[in-house]
């Protein structure tokens, strides 16, 4: 970890603030290239109605379009949360070189929390992986928006026992 990934993770976790804003799970992302933010995005499965709209995904896409080329070679993807099985896969399948990310993710996370999928050798494509950058940051952030969506059923349970 560098100085720079954190001042990349802190992009992130401002997008991560944005998907919160509008309801969704916060979960940032970035993609750079020549120290060059290339691609932006945050989660928005809701918003756009589409499963896969997390956002690595949509960071991915963006930094695509930019360069005009589906293999991001070279450059690096900077996420507040540990990648799930699908966007790890779509890392891969776009040559990213490094990710670096935030917060580990016990339910989902395919990065060594519940399956390490960067560590199969059998894989055709091999990404460096650099974990817990702003983990105390990221991880607030995840933990204050469950907390706040539960306070809403705590509160109704609280109210049904009076």
């Amino acid at each position: 970890m560098n100085e720079s990934d954190c001042d990349f993770m802190y992009e992130a976790l401002d997008l991560a603030k944005q998907a919160k804003m509008k309801g969704e799970v916060p979960v940032g992302a970035i993609v750079v290239k020549s120290s060059t933010i290339i691609g932006r995005g945050f989660n928005r499965p809701i918003i756009a109605a589409d499963p896969t709209a997390h956002a690595e995904i949509v960071a991915l896409r963006e930094a695509a379009r930019n360069l005009g080329n589906y293999r991001l070679l070279d450059c690096t993807i900077y996420v507040t949360l540990e990648p799930c099985v699908m966007c790890i896969g779509a890392i891969f399948h776009a040559r990213i070189s490094r990710l670096v990310y935030g917060a580990k993710d016990p339910k989902t996370g395919a990065c060594g929390s519940v399956i390490h999928l960067p560590a199969i050798k059998q894989l055709n494509h091999h990404t460096s992986v650099t974990e817990g950058v702003l983990e105390e940051e990221t991880g607030a952030v995840l933990k204050n928006f469950f907390s706040e969506q539960r306070k809403p059923i705590r509160q109704e349970n609280h109210e049904n026992q009076d």
